[in-house]
């Protein structure tokens, strides 16, 4: 069967694919300490749950309008509401099967051949190819770790033309950690309020798992001029535990919403009943779970800082928010395994760890950032510590020149 020329422009997930070796190696019988897996390794809370259960039990199992239940937009605008101060209506959200969904439709709805998309590098590996996907073409902009691997006004500013339909702000992001203050935003949107034409997509997935004194900023909050400009796309995926739950929602300008809610009566139809069900308790019902898991995100961030930074060639920035480190592995190009192979990359640094200390990491260049790994540190501490002395000893395997 010929495939689309379409399916030609994008690769296969990086994550996806490392998940699946750390899978193939287990199954050798290997103990792969695997630091790529990007979801909690926490429950779902117990209230949500039973939200499920008594879904199924009272026969909440049908089709639900396209744009969800009455309930979970209710808990939706709630949400937004408390956290940022936004008022929306129904006509305003749009829920989907995970905000991946809501992503790529969203994308879909908008571009044409030959629309640009303003992709700040470091980036969440799926937008480049979601933006190629359908029709448009990335534009990729470097932003540095001395810029705390956030898009500067003048970077935003090099990469508008006339043909730029969005940009992308992932806060806090993945795979950086990084997040945008309220001032940072402010001198951004004085840049996109001289470029109309130019929509924000705003991706706040990990806006919960957030390690600073007061809520997370939103652009959408902090400048009320781009309100008709701004997509704000999250979900329940990171902060309650409901991975597979597979609920994500957008919010943003009625016309936007509309195409998109059109799009998705011609896919999905709708989201699963059941997990609508369970979203709207974990947006209504206790927080606790959420504080609290909060509290170990930081002491695992906290330890796990420490460790990476105390292995010579390695160093990384403590992240504002996310479960993610992006470790900064540049000292280690050029040097040689012990087998005489020479670390030209990321990803041959990368695959040394997982040949000689069995540690799974996904290799910066994925992510836009060569030089770089990603680890997660969604898993126990002990485990991130077994990992981190790992990682130091196959560092300490590396040399200068080949051995003789």
């Amino acid at each position: 069967m010929k495939t689309a020329e379409r399916l030609g422009r994008i690769k296969p997930s990086p994550s996806t694919a490392a998940a699946q070796r750390v899978r193939e190696l287990k199954s050798q019988g290997l103990t792969i300490l695997d630091l790529t897996v990007g979801e909690p390794d926490f429950d779902t809370p117990d209230h949500v749950k039973a939200a499920a259960i008594k879904a199924i039990e009272t026969g909440e199992t049908k089709y639900t309008p396209v744009n969800g239940t009455s309930a979970l937009r209710a808990a939706i605008t709630g949400k937004l509401r408390e956290r940022h101060g936004l008022e929306f209506t129904d006509a305003h959200i749009t829920v989907g099967g995970g905000a991946k969904q809501v992503i790529f439709l969203a994308l879909m709805a908008t571009l044409d051949e030959g629309d640009e998309v303003v992709v700040p590098a470091p980036y969440w590996v799926s937008y480049p190819d979601m933006v190629r996907a359908n029709d448009g073409t990335p534009v990729i902009v470097d932003c540095p770790e001395a810029d705390g691997f956030k898009l500067t006004p003048e970077r935003l500013s090099s990469a508008l033309t006339e043909h730029t339909r969005w940009v992308v702000l992932n806060t806090p992001g993945n795979p950086t950690g990084s997040a945008y203050t309220t001032a940072e935003l402010r001198a951004l949107a004085e840049v996109l309020l001289a470029h109309p034409h130019v929509g924000v997509l705003t991706d706040e997935i990990y806006d919960e798992i957030w390690y600073g004194d007061e809520s997370a900023a939103s652009l959408a909050a902090v400048e009320p001029r781009l309100a008709d400009r701004v997509f704000l796309t999250n979900g329940v995926s990171k902060t309650y535990a409901m991975t597979g739950w597979r609920i994500g929602y957008g919010v943003g300008p009625a016309d936007l919403v509309t195409a998109i809610n059109t799009l998705q009566s011609q896919t999905s139809s709708c989201p699963s009943s059941v997990s609508q069900t369970a979203a709207a308790a974990a947006l209504t019902g206790p927080q606790d779970f959420v504080q609290d898991t909060v509290r170990v995100y930081r002491a695992r961030r906290d330890e796990t800082v420490k460790l990476v930074n105390d292995v010579p060639q390695l160093s990384c920035t403590v992240p504002d928010g996310g479960f993610y480190l992006l470790v900064n592995c540049r000292a280690a190009m050029g040097q040689f395994t012990p087998a005489g192979t020479r670390i030209d990359n990321d990803e041959a640094f990368a695959r040394h760890l997982l040949d000689s200390q069995q540690v799974a990491v996904i290799h910066g260049a994925a992510y836009g950032a060569p030089g770089y790994f990603r680890i997660s540190f969604a898993t126990s501490t002990d485990v991130l510590t077994e990992a981190c002395e790992r990682i130091a000893a196959a560092c300490a395997e590396l040399t200068s020149a080949p051995a003789v």
